[in-house]
């Protein structure tokens, strides 16, 4: 039984039958589902979830789909791990890591919009889906198409990392690269969804698809014993994640399935390079003014971010702030999440985790916030970002290998067994 009553203009408030439509045909503003929230509450209860499969389809009355979902079965309900050794580092005891970098199919949190995406296009009977992409979403697509069995059709810009070509083209998908950034990519894309029956996800399945993104906000909530952390802090690149999770917490709320009241602090990270929400929300404005990317957060690489002004403003009603990091930052804070935690995560965490550290510097987190980073993206993903040097071989004998062994840091407590 689907909940969804149609779409609704976030600018405007003008409403439309559920159908598949890019943006408001008013004001040209997104467009968000509308929900019968009293009879989800009838439904819908803690109980209920518990007893569900531990995937995003456990919260299936607040997700758009009209039945069963047939792809991306096994999405979601990835960890929640308490990060006692990067917490310690940081200075926050009650730190967590939403580590979407194990999700299935394709390692990253877009799993969970691809997923509602793709079914929403075998409802509505398409010819094909498409995306533009910079990385992630690529993979995605082309994964939940291929078990749709959904031609594909997925823009991307020529400067993507070398691993996530290959983990799109894999699935067979027809991929063309094209000369310019994500901006002109997309805009590409909306012209094609203009002329082909094709679901564009990011296009006119959007508000469909940005749905999926919910289900982060649930997991955290639910993982936590069914209450808000204080803070979240998610990496931005479109904006919709951050608001998203928001939106998930609260519909909890008002569903009456959390402790207590959402209080939660959102703050928002990007790399330097590409800072359009960070800017504003430092500027105090909602106005997002476009930038050109250069970052080796290409995941993050959105110069003109199409959910950038509602971002801002979710963050700054909830008391929370953005920060950006230099590339140099991301790369340190990639290893130092592998060193302490053993999770090895693109780019797009290396600037979550750095963001951190500046805004626990800064006052913004506090030591005994219930903190929880966004983890988004597996690190298999940007090898070429880390350029980690190849170590050096050795003869087959122990004198070697202790020659070797004097070139690493002691290891506390490490002591050389009798012979």
């Amino acid at each position: 039984m689907s909940f969804v009553q149609g779409l609704k203009c976030r600018e405007c408030g003008s409403t439309y039958a559920k159908a598949l439509i890019a943006g408001c045909e008013q004001c040209f503003g997104p467009l968000e589902i509308e929900y019968d929230y009293e009879g989800i509450s009838r439904e819908l209860t803690r109980g209920v979830i518990e007893s569900r499969d531990k995937t995003l389809w456990r919260y299936r009355e607040l997700l758009p789909l009209d039945g069963e979902a047939t792809v991306g079965r096994a999405t979601g309900s990835t960890p929640l791990i308490h990060a006692r050794r990067l917490g310690k580092v940081l200075g926050l005891p009650n730190l967590y890591l939403k580590n979407d970098s194990v999700n299935s199919p394709t390692l990253s949190f877009k799993d969970r919009v691809t997923a509602v995406a793709i079914n929403k296009a075998l409802e509505f009977g398409l010819d094909a889906v498409g995306c533009a992409s910079t990385g992630n979403l690529a993979n995605s697509v082309a994964a939940n198409a291929a078990a749709a069995g959904l031609p594909a059709y997925i823009l991307v810009p020529d400067n993507l990392e070398r691993a996530k070509i290959s983990a799109t083209s894999i699935y067979g998908a027809r991929l063309i690269p094209v000369r310019g950034n994500y901006d002109e990519v997309n805009r590409l894309c909306s012209q094609i969804a203009d002329r082909y029956r094709w679901g564009f996800v990011n296009v006119n399945l959007r508000p469909f698809y940005g749905e999926g993104s919910k289900t982060f906000g649930y997991e955290i909530a639910e993982q936590l014993g069914w209450r808000a952390p204080d803070a979240v802090v998610i990496p931005m690149a479109g904006g919709s994640l951050i608001s998203k999770t928001f939106k998930g917490l609260k519909e909890f709320e008002r569903l009456g399935l959390l402790a207590s009241d959402v209080r939660t602090r959102m703050y928002g990270a990007q790399a330097t390079g590409c800072n359009p929400i960070s800017d504003a929300v430092k500027r105090g404005s909602d106005i997002i003014r476009p930038v050109k990317p250069a970052t080796i957060a290409k995941s993050l690489a959105i110069g003109n971010p199409a959910d950038g002004y509602h971002a801002a403003r979710i963050i700054a009603s909830s008391g929370g702030t953005a920060e950006d990091v230099t590339d140099h930052e991301v790369i340190e804070s990639m290893r130092l999440l592998a060193a302490t935690e053993g999770i090895f995560t693109e780019t797009a965490g290396g600037v979550t985790v750095a963001v951190t550290r500046k805004l626990v510097v800064q006052g913004h987190i506090k030591p005994g916030d219930l903190t929880v980073i966004g983890i988004t993206g597996n690190g298999l993903k940007t090898l070429e970002a880390l350029d980690l040097p190849v170590p050096a071989s050795i003869e087959p004998r122990l004198a070697s290998f202790e020659e070797a062994l004097s070139r690493f840091p002691a290891a506390a407590g490490l002591a050389t067994a009798a012979t």
